[in-house]
C-alpha cells in the first residue's frame, strides 16, 4: 500500500465513522501522535501515528496555505 502524504488541517476518511455518524475528520495536531477532530460533531480523538495511517482511508481535501 502507498504512504499517504497528509499535512496539518487535511480532512481525511477514516474507515469506521465516529459514533456521531460522521467519517470524516480533520488534521488538527501532528506529531509521534495525531490529533483528529470529527468534523460533524467536533470531538477530537489522538491516535499514535502508526494507528492512524493504518486506519485512514483517503485524504479528502488538502489544505491550501495563501501564500504571502
Amino acid at each position: 500500500m502507498d504512504k499517504l502524504d497528509f499535512g496539518l488541517n487535511d480532512i481525511v476518511e477514516m474507515k469506521k465513522p465516529h459514533p456521531c455518524g460522521e467519517n470524516k475528520f480533520q488534521i488538527i495536531r501532528m506529531g509521534m501522535d495525531i490529533r483528529i477532530k470529527c468534523v460533524g460533531c467536533g470531538h477530537s480523538v489522538m491516535l499514535p501515528r502508526r494507528e492512524f495511517e493504518r486506519k485512514v482511508k483517503k485524504i479528502v481535501a488538502k489544505f491550501e496555505e495563501s501564500g504571502s
